[in-house]
């Protein structure tokens, strides 16, 4: 009898490595028709953007999307950009939304609350999955907009012609629709840590979504009322139209560098707020 209950088989104490969670969490993400559909449309919007500045035959005024005429590589800032007011928060709030709120709501999520994961794993899971599609949403604004751009409005290697009238290369407007790109990942980032926040206290979907588009909402009425001046800078909105900053010459920085500054104070207040709700949710 002792030798039976010595062969009995034990769990395996080693835990399952980060990076496996994370590829896998990447790979569900990825196989959601949603987020297959969300990268499409994305994908449709610098196209739609070029094809109305050359309907309009750069009649569309002074601004970034003006300049976008006959200047093919302002086309992915644009897009990124607009995007950014509203249909890049949406994709990574539903994200969001599907990462705790949406396994809550259909049941898996006790199931993994209750595996031997961790609760600071799981969290760090999720919050990879929705970096994934900000990152990939990002990604589809800028490939297509420069390939729209050089289709479209102008051609490959051509110079880029800056809002203080001055030209640039193609690889230096390149580096600088990369820098445009990863700003806004560092934008969606603080949205999606947010976002994942309040799915974390929550078991509907539409909850988070509501919420953070309401906020997004709230935030930029606020900014544009001139007796909350002083709110501002807290805002984390009111710095979104520093994207276009990249399009003058000499590149200023220091309205990318200070909404880089909120986004992680507001980064770091949701992945606070997420974890803690994490650790004293019930399985």
């Amino acid at each position: 009898m002792t030798a039976v209950a010595d062969a009995t088989p034990t769990a395996d104490p080693r835990p399952v490595p980060l990076w496996r969670l994370c590829a896998a969490e990447m790979r569900w993400v990825l196989r959601r028709p949603r987020t297959l559909v969300m990268f499409g449309l994305f994908a449709v919007v610098p196209i739609l953007i070029a094809i109305g500045v050359v309907v309009a035959d750069g009649e569309g005024g002074r601004g970034l999307i003006g300049s976008v005429a006959g200047n093919g590589l302002v086309l992915p800032v644009a897009a990124m950009t607009v995007s950014l007011a509203l249909l890049l928060p949406l994709a990574v709030s539903t994200a969001a939304a599907d990462a705790i709120a949406g396994e809550s709501q259909h049941g898996t999520l006790r199931g993994l609350l209750l595996s031997p994961v961790g609760r600071l794993r799981l969290a760090a899971m999720k919050a990879f999955g929705v970096l994934v599609v900000a990152a990939i949403c990002v990604l589809v604004l800028a490939v297509v907009g420069v390939l729209a751009g050089w289709v479209v409005v102008g051609t490959p290697g051509a110079a880029a012609v800056t809002l203080s009238g001055t030209t640039l290369g193609a690889g230096e407007a390149l580096w600088r629709v990369a820098l445009v790109a990863l700003w806004t990942v560092g934008q969606l980032a603080a949205v999606g840590a947010v976002a994942l926040a309040i799915s974390a206290c929550t078991e509907h979907p539409l909850v988070v979504l509501a919420s953070v588009l309401g906020g997004v909402i709230a935030f930029g009425v606020a900014g544009a009322i001139p007796a909350l001046d002083w709110l501002q800078p807290y805002l984390l909105t009111s710095g979104w139209s520093a994207s276009a900053d990249v399009i003058r010459d000499p590149l200023p920085l220091d309205g990318l560098g200070q909404s880089s500054l909120v986004a992680l104070v507001y980064l770091l207040v949701g992945a606070a707020l997420l974890v803690f709700r994490m650790l004293r949710r019930d399985a």
